[in-house]
């Protein structure tokens, strides 16, 4: 499994309803795309959750990794970089994720991007970041993964949520303004 996101930070005086106009309007297209595990809509306004910017920030899992490909070289995507600009897209290779049958309910998202230290055991990291992923579950996230990314060392965290659990500073949390998910 893949996951990856982009971002887009946008001005302070942007009108964010036409991001959300942008995901309803768009958001159904990728409702069961080939090899999709979800992909979650995600903003946040300035001020909102403590973010800084205004953001556009889609997160997805991929069950294997043609599915990012197919996605990425497609006019959903090209449409997007005319529209937005061609972003950066980060990827990690996924150590564990986590799905329950209620995902369809989240109406928030968090997200960490943590450093490793180097020359860290992987091996240990990797169960430890399992066990976060569990006891998120636990507290009430509807999607837990963790995973990490041996370019730049760095791991992810990203949950979905009913309801916003209280966030630290360094998490980025958003609105999840649509869920495109495999087909039943």
């Amino acid at each position: 499994m893949i996951a990856m996101q982009y971002g887009f930070t946008l001005p302070a005086d942007y009108d964010m309803s036409i991001i959300e106009r942008r995901i309803c309007e768009k958001g159904s297209l990728l409702d069961g795309f080939p090899n999709l595990d979800f992909k979650a809509y995600l903003s946040a306004r300035q001020n909102e959750f403590g973010s800084r910017d205004n953001l556009y920030a889609p997160f997805y899992l991929w069950q294997k990794p043609e599915g990012a490909s197919d996605f990425l070289c497609g006019p959903g995507f090209e449409a997007l970089a005319g529209a937005f600009g061609w972003p950066e897209v980060s990827t990690w290779i996924v150590w564990q994720a986590e799905v329950s049958p209620d995902i369809a309910a989240s109406r928030f998202a968090t997200r960490d991007i943590l450093q490793t230290q180097a020359y860290a055991s992987l091996a240990d990291l990797r169960r430890a970041e399992s066990a976060e992923t569990e006891a998120d579950l636990a507290r009430g996230a509807l999607a837990s993964v963790s995973g990490f990314e041996p370019t730049t060392w760095t791991r992810v965290r990203f949950r979905l949520w009913k309801d916003l659990p209280e966030i630290g500073t360094h998490t980025q949390a958003y609105r999840v303004g649509h869920l495109s998910l495999p087909r039943p």
